[in-house]
């Protein structure tokens, strides 16, 4: 069984969107001979981009799952997503693989989703090798993104192979390793050529500093380099290996994924060079008193996994997708769901391909398979052997950075948006569904505007119910700044049994926060017992509506002290009526004023960014706290109003450049400016009067 696990690799295709990621894939497929044509992005064929939104976007929106046969081997490809809204799909995706494929556009150059692959791929100690793409257009400079590579992204980049490329065409390479040419045909297939004699002392140089980088892997190899020794070709790959496995350096290999120029020479690398599930570090989990401990890849241990996507196929219902890490499945079985506390039976083990899944009937440590129709399980769950129980824990996920309210477009259908939305988000960790019970609205949050209109036209289309987005409303209270004491006296007589409730009331502010406090200093019985809780309800629902806007009064103590009853018409609801007229007495007088929610925010970006970002903070009532440093950023904390930060998101990105990020949490709440507050009254009575 390990010679089996030795044949397997696990790869991502990561980066920033548009670098050709789904391309490289479409190619490596072919040339596979998994397909019998190359799909392509702009025609909506490819075999890993296959959701509707997908082929109109022509980007991915979510990973791309296949197993592609090579040199008799078996890799499992997963192409994430690198488009800002979607990324977050792509992390969970790179703890669950050995080795990272890091696709760079030559023209483009790093940008700022490749950025943070490498700075995820750093957190986990994962192998990078990079892909050089588009080598075939004329403004691609591939020389420059090398020697900055390690500036921007923490690890040096060096070059296994010398592109050879003749009128801004690639038409082939030198392989540092070997020392031998290769020139592409028009369907980027490889065959053995001279070096051409015009770029020998090149090629011999960058060799060189290649065989200079490898040695630097091992103690040995080095200490052999520096007196002057030359290292075989079995220390040079040996050394490549290590270098490659140990994050010396980032192998850099040159392509144009739209030919499939490059594919053939960076699959037989990764079947050589990448590390199987074997090579990979134990993983670290919690056993079941909390203790840390690691697993292994071994198949004969207890069985561990970890579910890292959940698909909603049409045909196989909720698939889970998860890494075994140690252990084996047959065809069938049942695990324990350890978050859920729940035992799961699945009848049916697959392999994720494309859009579709190939049933199988075993799986062992290292493999990542998928199961569908488990009742509990959700991305982010661990499973195991009931009786060896294990937590693995994951990636965290990122909070959300933009929010709209979110409703059903058609009378009646609320109950159907939500439960499809709660399905939707079950497949989408990355989106949140809660309701603010100040507002009484539901609000989705997400990745980006982008990510939330996806959403719901992916609700339309799988569920086939409309919703609508709008920004949502701003919580906003009201408090008192001024003490008074009023009468509160309700006195109706229509025959029979009239109505008689009569309280004086002292309304005073009390401090941010306090919330809304009852006392009673009743004196002589002048109100009975039994009728003092009429009065606390009666103010406690009348509270809810504000005199300025509407909203919640909050922050004040309401103390009743005196008042006066009528033996045959007094009662509870009487006495309740005659707290709610106090509270809409005095809360006229007691100088009432608009509350806001001030939220947390930090802002993480680059320094050079600081400046237009503390104006901007500035420009929207923020109030700048603090800076710090954080790596090779710098940070930003403030306080500002939420009415300011809703859709902060793209104003951010738009600053700088798509590198900066930002987390806001609520603080407290305070006075709203009085010019502001005149325009939050007068929209307030315009919606009352509509």
């Amino acid at each position: 069984m390990s010679d089996a696990i030795k044949r397997k690799r696990n790869v991502a295709l990561a980066g920033h969107a548009s670098a050709g990621k789904t391309t490289l894939a479409e190619n490596i497929l072919f040339k596979a001979g998994l397909t019998s044509r190359i799909g392509k992005v702009e025609e909506g064929n490819t075999v890993m981009d296959f959701e509707p939104e997908e082929i109109t976007r022509g980007s991915s929106i979510s990973s791309g799952f296949h197993t592609v046969p090579w040199k008799k081997h078996d890799v499992m490809l997963i192409d994430t997503p690198g488009d800002l809204n979607f990324f977050e799909d792509a992390p969970p995706c790179f703890q669950a693989v050995e080795s990272i494929v890091v696709v760079v556009d030559a023209v483009d150059g790093i940008r700022i989703k490749t950025e943070e692959t490498m700075e995820i791929a750093a957190s986990l100690n994962k192998p990078c090798a990079i892909f050089m793409n588009k080598l075939d257009k004329e403004s691609a400079d591939y020389a420059s993104i090398i020697e900055s590579f390690e500036e921007q992204c923490g690890l040096r980049a060096s070059a296994v192979q010398f592109p050879i490329v003749e009128n801004s065409a690639l038409k082939g390479y030198v392989d540092l390793i070997s020392n031998k040419a290769f020139e592409y045909d028009a369907d980027g297939n490889q065959k053995p050529v001279d070096i051409p004699s015009g770029l020998a002392d090149d090629v011999e140089t960058e060799r060189m500093a290649l065989i200079e980088n490898i040695a630097e892997s091992d103690d040995e190899l080095v200490e052999k380099y520096l007196e002057g020794e030359e290292l075989t070709d079995e220390e040079i790959i040996s050394g490549l290996k290590k270098a490659f496995k140990d994050r010396v350096f980032a192998p850099v290999f040159f392509g144009t994924a739209v030919t499939g120029a490059g594919c053939e020479a960076l699959m037989n690398f990764i079947v050589d060079a990448a590390p199987c599930p074997l090579d990979a570090q134990p993983v670290k989990a919690l056993n079941k008193n909390g203790e840390e401990i690691e697993l292994k890849t071994d198949p004969d241990a207890p069985f561990a996994a970890y579910v890292f996507k959940t698909i909603l196929d049409p045909y196989a219902g909720m698939l889970n997708i998860f890494k075994i890490v140690s252990g084996k499945l047959g065809k069938d079985g049942t695990f324990l769901n350890v978050e859920k506390d729940e035992k799961e039976r699945f009848s049916q083990l697959y392999v994720p391909e494309g859009k579709t899944q190939k049933n199988i009937t075993e799986a062992f440590a290292g493999d990542i398979v998928a199961v569908s129709k488990l009742k509990k399980t959700k991305t982010r769950d661990t499973l195991c052997d009931p009786d060896n129980v294990v937590t693995i824990p994951q990636l965290p996920a990122k909070n959300p950075v933009i929010s709209f309210a979110v409703m059903a477009e058609e009378k009646g259908d609320e109950d159907k948006v939500f439960t499809a939305l709660a399905k939707i988000i079950d497949e989408d960790p990355a989106l949140t569904l809660q309701r603010n019970d100040e507002t009484n609205e539901m609000i989705l949050s997400g990745s980006g505007s982008l990510h939330i209109e996806t959403t719901i036209v992916k609700l339309k289309r799988k569920f086939k119910v409309n919703a609508a987005l709008k920004t949502p409303k701003i919580p906003y209270k009201e408090t008192i700044t001024k003490a008074v004491r009023v009468q509160g006296k309700h006195k109706k007589q229509s025959g029979g049994h009239g109505q008689y409730g009569d309280c004086w009331v002292r309304f005073e502010p009390l401090p941010k926060g306090d919330g809304f406090v009852f006392a009673e200093e009743i004196v002589g019985g002048s109100i009975p017992k039994q009728y003092i809780p009429a009065v606390e309800k009666g103010i406690m629902e009348a509270k809810e509506k504000g005199v300025l806007a509407g909203y919640p009064c909050v922050d004040f103590k309401a103390t009743v002290d005196d008042g006066s009853y009528h033996s045959v018409d007094s009662s509870e609801q009487a006495f309740k009526v005659a707290g709610s007229l106090a509270y809409k007495a005095a809360i006229a007088q007691a100088a009432p004023v608009l509350l806001e929610p001030i939220m947390k925010i930090e802002v993480i970006a680059p320094e050079e960014s600081m400046g237009d970002i503390m104006g901007d903070l500035n420009s929207r009532r923020g109030r700048v706290q603090g800076m710090d440093s954080v790596g090779k950023k710098s940070s930003v904390k403030a306080e500002i109003p939420l009415a300011e930060v809703q859709k902060y998101s793209p104003e951010l990105r738009s600053m700088t450049g798509g590198k900066g990020t930002f987390t806001v949490e609520f603080s407290h709440y305070e006075q709203v400016p009085p010019d502001i507050a005149q325009k939050i009254i007068e929209a307030a009575e315009k919606e009352n009067e509509s």
